[in-house]
């Protein structure tokens, strides 16, 4: 009966979806133990179901009628409960707050010292729905008020005492129950780094290192985000997850036939890589750069972004790590991945990397230029379809090679194309390099460079012109002449006025 009321409120109106979960209410006291549990189950499914079901549940003052019992109740009952509980939890913070509130945390904690698998498996997801959300001022849906100061959900889950238990359920044989341990230990890693050290000291690291080999995909796919959640804070953190003899395991995942591995294998490898040149060394010396740009190659989407950021990370540390991506073939698949993605924070991210690639010398910038990425640059930067943020990115890495490179036969396209803001950067290397080099000076003028300098209209006095100045006084006055617009037209009409001499 309590089933078929909870789908017909389900379907029903505000009004009537109140005035079902009050129907039930009382059902929650029943002297039947089935009863009792039948009904929990209809409330679940209800406040499941959307984010104002799950306001009625709360503002009928069922939470606390739910979990009086909870201790005394059999392992259905519980494992019923923490459904409702988490089903609530899910929608909002608020509603998360409204569960905090009602004294469910205590009542979890029980739950994880339970015995039996299903129960502690209920508990641990509702304490990571819980822990997900960020902590902000919440408006508390069971009184109409807003609490101040913010409130730490994450910090309730551990303030609770969940957290030793959790690393306890990470250790249980059951697949099921692993996955969602690891899960939530992440969920409450990723607010702070006090979080992050509270997981640490419950000895975490090391259990979620040794399930990184596990076969279970699943698992590896939330074993691999708490550690990233961890590693991300802080360099002492990340040396913590190092020092748990991660690599070169962690690599295998980035071969994983599962996507999410994929990424996530290569998350945490981000995560340690952005933090210290030291990091991004150990992660070379393990062969960390190769197997990114392999899984890079081998998949498409979303699933490249990691790597591609970490290759990223990796080159902006120094000369010598941008020159192991260079080394490790890495240019190649970053460039296709401006052609291949259709996402524009992919293009971004992977234009981003090939700047931190380019910017260090002019060695770097022509590995860069010789892969024909400046042109592809140019076209995505001056496409009215590119977003902001994704011109913004393409600006500031052409900027970053072009001020280093000095291989002038990579920046001739350039010269036709780029639009002003880019043009003054591919002049200013012209006017370093021709100066100094004849050979280059005689290729300039021969392939229309010198030509297409004339043609360009610079502000008096900008720096622009002072470019194009000292580009012209390397060449003698009549062939700046000659290339100069109009003076065709000079030529011709010296002809036709010309009086031959008889």
């Amino acid at each position: 009966m309590s089933l078929r009321l909870a789908y017909s409120a389900v379907s029903g109106r505000g009004c009537v979806k109140i005035s079902v979960v009050c129907l039930l209410r009382p059902l929650l006291l029943d002297v039947i133990p089935s009863v009792r549990q039948t009904v929990a189950l209809a409330l679940g499914r209800l406040a499941d179901h959307d984010v104002e079901m799950a306001e009625a549940v709360v503002k009928a003052g069922i939470l606390p009628q739910l979990i009086c019992l909870l201790p005394e109740e059999n392992r259905y009952y519980k494992k019923t409960a923490a459904f409702v509980l988490r089903a609530i939890a899910k929608h909002s913070p608020q509603l998360a707050q409204a569960v905090v509130q009602c004294g469910a945390l205590e009542m979890l904690v029980v739950c994880l010292e339970d015995f039996d698998p299903g129960v502690k498996e209920g508990a641990s997801w509702t304490f990571g729905y819980i822990a997900r959300h960020n902590a902000v001022h919440l408006r508390l849906v069971c009184l109409d008020t807003w609490s101040s100061p913010p409130c730490e959900l994450s910090q309730a889950v551990v303030d609770a005492g969940a957290v030793p238990l959790l690393v306890l359920c990470i250790q249980e044989p059951e697949i099921a129950l692993k996955r969602i341990a690891a899960s939530t230990l992440s969920d409450i890693s990723k607010h702070s780094p006090e979080l992050a050290q509270t997981v640490v000291d419950a000895g975490a690291i090391a259990h979620l290192a040794q399930m990184i080999t596990n076969p279970d995909a699943k698992l590896k796919r939330q074993v691999l985000s708490a550690l990233s959640q961890i590693a991300k804070h802080s360099v002492d953190l990340a040396e913590l997850v190092v020092e748990a003899e991660i690599f070169p395991v962690v690599l295998t995942c980035l071969k994983d036939s599962d996507e999410y591995v994929k990424k996530n294998g290569a998350t945490l490898i981000r995560e340690i890589a952005k933090h210290t040149p030291e990091l991004s060394q150990f992660i070379v010396n393990s062969g960390g750069v190769a197997a990114l740009i392999d899984c890079i190659g081998s998949c498409r989407g979303t699933v490249r972004l990691p790597g591609i950021m970490t290759l990223g990370y990796v080159a902006a540390h120094s000369e010598n790590l941008s020159m192991a991506v260079i080394v490790s073939k890495g240019i190649s698949p970053l460039s296709a991945c401006l052609i291949e993605e259709h996402e524009d924070h992919i293009k971004a991210a992977a234009a981003w990397a090939l700047g931190q690639i380019g910017r260090h010398t002019a060695e770097h910038a022509r590995h860069v230029a010789t892969a024909n990425v400046l042109p592809t640059l140019l076209d995505i930067f001056v496409d009215t379809r590119s977003s902001e943020d994704l011109k913004m990115k393409t600006k500031k890495a052409l900027k970053n090679i072009l001020q280093k490179c000095t291989y002038l036969p990579a920046l001739e396209p350039l010269l036709h194309d780029a639009p002003p803001n880019i043009m003054k950067h591919v002049i200013g290397q012209f006017s370093k390099v021709l100066p100094h080099d004849s050979k280059a000076r005689r290729l300039f003028v021969t392939t229309g460079g010198l030509k297409k300098v004339q043609e360009i209209k610079a502000e008096p006095g900008s720096l622009l012109q002072e470019y194009i100045n000292t580009i012209n006084n390397c060449y003698p006055e009549e062939i700046v002449r000659y290339y100069s617009p109009g003076y065709s037209e000079i030529l011709l009409e010296r002809v036709e006025n010309y009086q031959p001499v008889l």
